[in-house]
């Protein structure tokens, strides 16, 4: 790996890991793709819906399901016909497969975007806020584990007094926030 792909891969890795080993790639992110010394293949492409990418020379790639590792792996592969030692290096533009779901007693329900909302008090802005009825102190976050679904508490009065802020917890893919 050239010193200058080391140096970007470890700056991202420390914002939100979009070139670590441990973030699989999604449909519909945009990734960067650079090949060294071959600016006509290098480009930045979305992950189409069926999860592939498609890239000159390379053509066709399964992209969705790997890490940026990986990938970068599969296209100099694909690329060896062509380019005598492909150096190939794939970053993550933007995340945009991470979703979460926003329900209920909110002006704008729906499945939004990681990247737009990080904690719960972001989604429920993106969300547009409560409706006139809504049960801000009775607020849950349901969220996927490996041990099946937990019910995470949220209550909005007493998070924006400044109590219990322990409650606006960081979202995760696939968390679905009830506004009863």
């Amino acid at each position: 790996m050239p010193l200058a792909t080391a140096s970007v891969a470890q700056s991202a890795d420390a914002t939100a890991g979009p070139h670590n080993d441990s973030f699989v790639i999604g449909n519909d992110d945009v990734l960067a793709v650079n090949v060294w010394k071959e600016p006509d293949v290098s480009r930045s492409v979305p992950v189409r819906s069926d999860g592939k990418i498609s890239l000159p020379l390379a053509g066709e790639i399964q992209a969705a399901g790997k890490t940026p590792l990986q990938l970068e792996r599969d296209i100099a592969s694909k690329l060896k016909d062509y380019v005598a030692e492909p150096e190939v290096t794939v970053i993550v533009q933007e995340i945009k497969s991470q979703k979460f779901n926003i329900l209920g007693q909110i002006a704008r329900p729906g499945s939004y975007s990681l990247a737009q909302a990080s904690t719960v008090l972001d989604a429920i802005a993106l969300g547009g806020g409560f409706r006139d009825f809504a049960k801000q102190k009775s607020i849950y976050i349901l969220r996927q584990g490996p041990g099946g679904e937990s019910r995470i508490p949220f209550n909005y009065k007493d998070v924006i007094k400044g109590k219990n802020s322990a409650q606006n917890i960081k979202l995760q893919p696939r968390d679905t926030i009830v506004v009863p």
